[in-house]
C-alpha cells in the first residue's frame, strides 16, 4: 500500500516536532520533511513531490501567503493545508483563494488531522494484472 507523504512547514520547532510524532506513529503516513524556512520548504517539496503539506502561514516574516502561492506554483499536485494558532476570517479567504484546500487550528487532534490527511490523499491507482 502505497504511503501518503506529508511535508511540514512551520517556524516552531515545538510545532513541527510534535506534528511529525504524531503523524510518525500512523500507519500509512510517512513524513517526508520538516523546515523553519518555507524556502526551504519549497525546494524540499520539489524535490521529494509530498501529498501533503502543511504549512502555517503566520510567519514571523509576513512571508506565510508567499510561501503558499510558491508552493501551489511549483508543486500544483500537492494539496496544501494551512495550520493555524488562531483563524483569521480574511487570512482564511485569502488562503483558500491561493489554492489551500484546508484552513485548520493547530491544536487539532491527532484522529482528526489523521482524517484530513487521508481525505486528501490522491486515490489508488488500479494496475490491470
Amino acid at each position: 500500500m502505497r504511503r501518503i507523504r506529508v511535508l511540514i512547514i512551520d517556524e516552531h520547532e515545538a510545532v513541527r516536532r510534535a506534528l511529525a510524532t504524531r503523524l510518525q506513529r500512523v500507519e500509512g503516513i510517512e513524513v517526508v520533511g520538516s523546515t523553519a524556512r518555507w524556502q526551504e520548504g519549497v525546494h524540499m517539496a520539489v524535490e521529494r513531490l509530498p501529498d501533503v503539506i502543511l504549512l502555517e502561514v503566520k510567519r514571523s516574516d509576513g512571508q506565510g501567503l508567499v510561501a503558499l502561492r510558491r508552493l501551489r506554483d511549483e508543486c500544483p499536485l500537492s494539496r496544501i493545508v494551512v495550520l493555524t494558532s488562531y483563524p483569521d476570517p480574511d487570512e482564511r479567504r485569502e488562503a483558500l483563494r491561493l489554492g489551500a484546500v484546508r484552513y485548520l487550528l493547530k491544536d487539532i487532534g491527532s484522529d482528526h488531522l489523521v482524517r484530513e490527511i487521508r481525505s486528501l490523499a490522491p486515490a489508488p491507482i488500479d494496475v490491470p494484472r
